[in-house]
Parts: structure tokens; sequence; C-alpha cells
């Protein structure tokens, strides 16, 4: 833990316990003028002192967690970046507000999300009376909210992993749980009839309740078809749990919640086949070498790192990922992040990182270190993943997948060896997007960021009407 001032969020938690400062002072063994510069953000909160907190009030530590301001700086930054803001907050005004008064933070990053859906209402209106609607912004999708949703649980459902874990102890299989194992537990536990079908087509899975049948598309690899089975143990065991999530969740139309009940279904899905505790050991002995994990619990490369990125029991944390599917284009199809890490959602991605760089080589793990504008720097991994269907002439699916780490635990990754990670200057420049990134020198800037005033230049026409970079 680095210095650390954050008065402000202590002060809130006394206020909100309704304690005075000698209560809290003689709680935790400190003096009071102690506490009391701590609190003026004339002293920094110490590790020791946290700890003291923790074991006297039960403060969850991850209150004061610098992923957590990183991740709010993140947010904050991109919903300031909105040119209707009309002013230029700098990276030191977004931190200072972040650490100092993170729920004011919280409150403007909310503030911002609802006038978005106010312009989409507006937007919406204005084209059934054919009015002129390119300047507004485009509309949140289902899809959009329920990411959004599992965001803010630091991609961790607890109720959902844990259930998960103790019935994966429960079926005792010596190896991973395989598709053999789950299928005999549906015809034990539910009287199901499993059976693997060649006719359903792109239909990975069909259930029959009335004639207690469930099929699955025999096009699966044996870890998908478990994964498909795990997921209908999901619907069935824990239905009213995952309606319940959804409901406390808030979300605003139907379409959002029946795909966040899909979503936790299929995390209840990869908790069940990567058991919490088991998978995380293995990953730790392993050094998160992402292959070994592969061969040791027969799932693929892209099912081992969306389950990297959930690993954030508070008893038992894993490193925090980032998880990212990108496609050729640069749609972003899977966007899960277990700490502070986002690209922006009104500027793309930048094409400087190396996820792009994936697709020119085929099923080889690229690593990068990158840094951001905020001076943060990550490590990269990223690798090009292709699902085949169909004889020939059929279009194959590929994707890139990218998983990231803040670089603080790059030593506990297999592949930061042979990367100077203590070196910055060696890390690649990036940034959210062309349309909110600062880096005004940047060679493969498309556009200027929002919000800031265009310079023309007759010698740089980058920015200009069929303008070319080549000088030809």
């Amino acid at each position: 833990m680095k210095k650390a001032f954050m008065g402000v969020r202590l002060r809130r938690l006394r206020e909100e316990r309704r304690l005075t400062q000698q209560a809290v002072a003689s709680a935790i063994g400190i003096s009071l003028s102690y506490l009391n510069q701590i609190e003026n953000n004339q002293r920094p909160l110490t590790v020791a002192v946290l700890l003291k907190l923790n074991a006297a009030f039960g403060v969850d530590v991850q209150l004061f967690s610098e992923d957590d301001e990183a991740r709010l700086i993140s947010d904050l930054r991109d919903a300031l970046s909105d040119p209707h803001v009309g002013e230029t907050i700098s990276m030191a005004e977004l931190r200072e507000l972040a650490v100092n008064m993170p729920a004011v933070g919280r409150a403007l990053v909310n503030l911002n999300r609802k006038h978005r859906q106010a312009l989409e209402q507006i937007t919406a209106l204005a084209s059934q009376f054919g009015q002129d609607r390119q300047t507004a912004i485009l509309p949140s999708t289902p899809y959009e909210e329920v990411r959004d949703f599992f965001y803010s649980r630091h991609n961790y459902i607890a109720e959902l992993d844990e259930a998960a874990e103790a019935l994966a102890s429960k079926l005792k299989s010596a190896g991973p749980v395989s598709s053999d194992v789950l299928k005999d537990y549906l015809g034990e536990r539910h009287r199901l009839s499993v059976t693997v079908d060649r006719t359903l087509g792109d239909v990975q899975r069909r259930f029959d309740a009335q004639a207690r049948s469930l099929q699955i598309s025999r096009n699966l690899e044996p870890g998908q078809q478990a994964f498909q089975l795990a997921t209908q143990i999901a619907m069935l065991e824990r239905g009213t749990e995952i309606s319940a999530i959804v409901s406390d969740a808030k979300m605003t139309n139907d379409e959002a919640r029946a795909l966040a009940r899909i979503g936790l279904a299929n995390y209840f899905a990869g908790a069940l086949i990567l058991p919490y505790e088991r998978f995380l050991a293995e990953a730790q002995r392993k050094r998160y070498d992402i292959d070994l994990l592969s061969d040791e619990f027969d799932v693929g490369f892209e099912t081992i790192c969306h389950r990297l990125s959930t690993l954030q029991r508070p008893s038992s944390r894993g490193v925090p990922f980032f998880f990212i599917r990108v496609d050729r284009a640069g749609n972003i199809s899977k966007r899960q992040s277990a700490t502070d890490f986002h690209f922006s959602r009104i500027g793309g991605t930048c094409p400087l990182w190396n996820v792009y760089e994936a697709f020119a080589h085929p099923d080889r793990i690229l690593t990068q270190l990158a840094r951001m504008p905020d001076e943060r720097t990550y490590l990269w991994i990223a690798r090009s993943v292709t699902r085949r269907r169909g004889g020939f002439g059929a279009l194959p699916k590929t994707f890139a997948v990218a998983l990231g780490c803040d670089v603080r635990h790059a030593s506990e990754l297999i592949y930061s060896q042979g990367m100077d990670v203590l070196d910055s200057a060696s890390a690649t420049p990036i940034g959210m997007g062309c349309k909110v990134c600062e880096r005004a020198g940047c060679p493969q800037r498309a556009f200027p960021p929002l919000g800031r005033p265009l310079v023309i230049d007759e010698g740089r026409t980058m920015f200009a009407p069929y303008a070319t970079t080549t000088g030809m």
C-alpha cells in the first residue's frame, strides 16, 4: 500500500457510524491528535492503522483500496470527457476527487449516466418525428447495462460462486468437473436424459422440461459441453437466487433482465467447472500459465481467461485481471473487469494495444507492457482464438482475447519473464480511444479528442478532410 491520504473517507466512515474522534482513537489505540491529522490529510493512512480499523470496526479494507481509487478515476475520466460538460478537467483534479471525495465522484458518474439515458430518450422521440439526431449519443443496449452490472460487482458474484464450489465438492470428481460427471448428476438428481445431438445446428443446448430431456450440440468440444450442462444446472437449481440478484440490480427493461439471467447462469457454470479455491491454487502454482491451466482443467483458452478475471473472493483474492474479447473490426463483444481498467464508452479502443496484433500471429500468446495517460502501467496478454463449424466454405469466427493486470502484479505471472517491468520507458503508451485520449504526439491518432480545440497547422494535415499521413 502506497502512502495514502484518505482523511475524507475516514471522516465519512466515522460520521456514518456516529462515532466521535475520541471513540475511534481509543478503539484503535492512537492519540486523538494523530487521528485528527489523518482526517485532515496531514498524515497518511498507514497499513497498521488500517488493520486496526478492520479489527476494531470490521472495516472493509477495500474501502481504502488503491484499485478502487483508480477505478473511480477511470469512470470519472470517461464521464467528464463528455463534450456536454464544457470543462477541461485535469488528471490531478480527477485524482483529488477520487481520493478525497469518492462519494461525490460516484454521484457525478451516476448523474452522467442518467444524462446519457435522457439524451437517448430524446433521440428516440426525435426519430419518431423525423428530426435530426446525428449529434445525439448512441443509445445504450441491454448488453451494456448487464456489463455495467458485472463491473459494479467487481466481476465476482459471491452467492453463485460459493454455491458452485459447494456443488463441485459434492460431486467429488478426482479430475476436472467433466461433461460425463455432470451428465450423471443431471440423471440422478433431476431425472434428465442427456443426449449429444448432431441436428441442433447453431443451437448449443435444448431443454424439454415435459420430456425431461436435454440435448447438447455435437459441435461442441468436451469442455464446452460441460459448460452447457453446468449452465442448465444453474437454471434448474439456482433460478430463484439468480432472479433475486437481477431484481436487486433494478435493470431498466426485460431484455437486460433476461440477458443478466443468462450471464449469471453462465457465471455459475464457469465457477462449477473451475471451482474457486482449487482453480486459484493451481493458477498460483502454475504462475497463471493459461496453457497449463487449460490442459489441467480441459477447457479452452478463453474460458480460463474469463475465470481468471473473477477471482476476487475477499478472503482469498487472485490477481485482479481485466478480460476483453474483440473482433478484427475492433468491436468488443466481452469486457469483464475485476479492477480499475476499462476503455471508453464513447471512443473505441487504441490501435497500439497488442490485442489487435494478435490477429497477425494466430495461436501465439503476445505480451505487452502498456502505459495509460495517467501513467499507470499494465501487463497485457493477448491471443487469437478461432471457432470453426461446418464444412468447406463455412466462415470461422475469429476473436482476440486479452487478459491484463496492473504491473505491480506482473511478478506473479509467467508472462513477465524477460521483461523489465520496472522500466516505465519500455512500456507502449496507449489510451482509451482517440476521442478521450490526450496524447497529442501519438502517431496513430485518428482524430482530436472531444472537447479540445482543433489547432490548424498546414504542415500537419492528419485531421483534415481527405488528408493522408504519408505526404503523398
